[in-house]
């Protein structure tokens, strides 16, 4: 018999403090070394918090055909937004999109997490095109980018074996 492994709580678990992991070292990149986020990365370490909260809607009960559907949504979407201003932040650090167009903080007035928790999520920095960091050559905007890749290419490789268990429960094959 093979496990679902979608099923089981520790999976989820697994998303969970990755993400959080993720967060934390945004903030050790914040207050111990000293690189003030731009309005980009805030939006990025937003998207991650949303994969986050996925994971804990996940962790209440895998079973729950509802809950992990309403899981993969916010997963997705946010995955999504992540890394469409991980590419926008990118663009603008390789100079292909222009600084004056991109780099406002615009959040809407029901959503204001850099009033609310300001320490996590307030822009400190108005430069989003300086590259103050790199791993291997690529700058962070480029690491976040292929981390969002990365967790919605295991987002649909959850959603094809979940329809494709689905189907065979069914009696229709794939």
């Amino acid at each position: 018999m093979v496990v679902k492994f979608y099923l089981q709580r520790r999976w989820w678990l697994l998303l969970v403090s990755s993400m959080l992991l993720f967060e934390l070292t945004a903030l050790y990149f914040q207050y111990r070394l000293e690189l003030d986020p731009c309005v980009l990365c805030v939006f990025q370490r937003t998207a991650v918090m949303g994969v986050l909260v996925a994971g804990l809607v996940g962790v209440i009960n895998p079973l729950n055909r509802w809950l992990r559907f309403t899981a993969y949504s916010i997963w997705g979407a946010c995955s999504i937004w992540g890394a469409y201003t991980a590419s926008k932040h990118a663009g603008l650090q390789l100079g292909f999109i222009e600084q004056s167009i991109t780099c406002e903080y615009t959040a809407p007035t029901w959503f204001m997490l850099d009033k609310w928790v300001p320490w996590m999520f307030e822009p400190t920095s108005i430069y989003c095109d300086e590259i103050k960091w790199s791993f291997f050559g690529f700058s962070m905007p480029q690491v976040m980018l292929a981390i969002f890749v990365l967790l919605l290419l295991t987002l649909l490789y959850i959603c094809v074996i979940e329809i494709r268990d689905g189907l065979k429960k069914t009696g229709m094959s794939v």
